[in-house]
């Protein structure tokens, strides 16, 4: 169940949005872009996805915020970083079992909507976010599917273990098996727009060349980027 501080706190909503997140620290945070960056600016630069992710959460009206973390140590940290937001361990022996956990442990709570996303889009538009809620009025499960074949979101109207548990993480062909689950279990889905994580030069190369043509995303990743001169780079 979630364990943070705000859990007793928080008025009961019908909608929960929950970022993945785990701390930022230097050789176990965005390792695939080192190089370009070495293994401390990768972590600081994904703790500005972070926080630029958190913002997008605040920004969504009408939901209970809250940061699925790791590892267990990490409580305080994520506690102090977002003290607006509850906070609930992520727990299973893989990804997919981890969302498996946090979604049920919410829709269990009497959530109707439960929504989860990555925290690698520091760019993700907000109105993505708020489609996915709306498109849980009339499907069972909302996916946003990123462009190398896994997802930036997935939300559930209620507990669906088999589309977490039983798919294979960090493929090529993640959002395809999840889809080819969902209609064995006779489950409604709504697509949302594509989108992508940014994982690895190629795509912070993209994430560069977009926050130059939109001067009012992801502030804090866009600091970085300009303090440590990358956003000089050729999209």
């Amino acid at each position: 169940m979630p364990d943070g501080r705000k859990m007793s706190e928080a008025r009961l909503k019908q909608d929960v949005l929950l970022v993945v997140a785990k701390r930022p620290v230097a050789g176990g945070a965005k390792t695939r872009l080192c190089p370009p960056l070495s293994p401390e600016q990768a972590a600081e630069l994904y703790a500005c996805f972070l926080r630029d992710a958190l913002q997008l959460i605040r920004n969504t009206p009408g939901v209970q915020p809250a940061i699925a973390y790791l590892p267990a140590a990490a409580l305080a940290f994520f506690s102090a970083l977002a003290p607006d937001f509850e906070t609930v361990l992520q727990r299973g022996a893989n990804l997919g079992e981890r969302l498996d956990y946090c979604l049920s442990a919410y829709l269990q709570r009497g959530y109707r909507r439960a929504v989860i996303m990555s925290s690698d889009v520091p760019n993700l538009p907000g109105s993505l976010l708020r489609q996915a809620f709306q498109g849980l009025q009339q499907a069972d499960v909302v996916l946003g599917p990123c462009d190398d074949g896994g997802y930036y979101l997935i939300g559930l109207k209620r507990p669906a273990p088999r589309l977490l548990r039983e798919v294979r993480m960090s493929t090529s062909h993640v959002t395809a098996d999840t889809l080819a689950l969902a209609a064995e279990e006779g489950l409604r889905v709504r697509l949302l727009p594509g989108w992508y994580d940014v994982d690895d030069a190629r795509t912070l190369t993209r994430l560069v060349a977009e926050l130059a043509n939109t001067p009012d995303s992801a502030p804090h990743t866009r600091r970085f980027l300009e303090h440590h001169r990358l956003m000089t780079q050729e999209g």
